[in-house]
């Protein structure tokens, strides 16, 4: 009987750990135009990931994140938008109306994905990622909010979170790119 419990045991922790190693890389995420994105590809760059909404008081946002992309965007770092309804139903539309209102209003350039759940029981696993430090390795955070910021460096490690009220703009965020 102390064998198969040992057995048991190790197995458990063996599963354990495989969660807890589970690297940014390897998430592969729907664009918002339905095309599979593998996050393999980003591999050297440092990502920003907001969680988006086209009727919220920080929608205005896109503009600052947009202009970020525009500076520092491309072989060295990226925007990854989420559109997600878990603050005050602020981000209603469907997928297409999302990215025909990002681009429409604001030219939005950056990488725009399908609408998601950021918090709550049907939280996506990306956000499972980012929100809880037994899956990323570094830290709890708690999305409060519309454009809630999370910084991921170069070699696909959770770096910070940043409070939605943050523009994008900011000068953590410029030094944390390295401007």
């Amino acid at each position: 009987m102390k064998p198969l419990i040992l057995i048991v045991l190790i197995s458990l922790l063996t599963q354990t750990s495989f969660a807890q190693k589970m690297s940014f890389y390897d998430f592969k995420m729907k664009t918002i135009d339905g095309k599979e994105y593998d996050f393999a590809q980003l591999k050297g760059k440092k990502v920003m990931i907001v969680n988006t909404a086209s009727k919220c008081g920080l929608t205005p946002q896109y503009a600052s994140l947009e202009e970020l992309y525009k500076e520092f965007g491309g072989d060295k770092f990226v925007i990854l938008g989420f559109p997600a309804n878990n603050f005050a139903g602020q981000e209603p539309e469907d997928n297409s109306t999302i990215a025909e209102f990002c681009q429409k209003n604001f030219g939005v350039t950056f990488q725009m994905f399908e609408k998601i759940s950021v918090k709550g029981k049907d939280i996506n696993p990306l956000y499972e990622w980012l929100t809880q430090k037994e899956r990323n390795g570094v830290s709890d955070a708690k999305v409060e909010w519309n454009f809630h910021k999370f910084l991921i460096d170069e070699n696909g490690n959770w770096s910070k979170s940043i409070a939605a009220t943050t523009s994008p703009v900011d000068e953590e965020i410029l030094k944390w790119l390295g401007k």
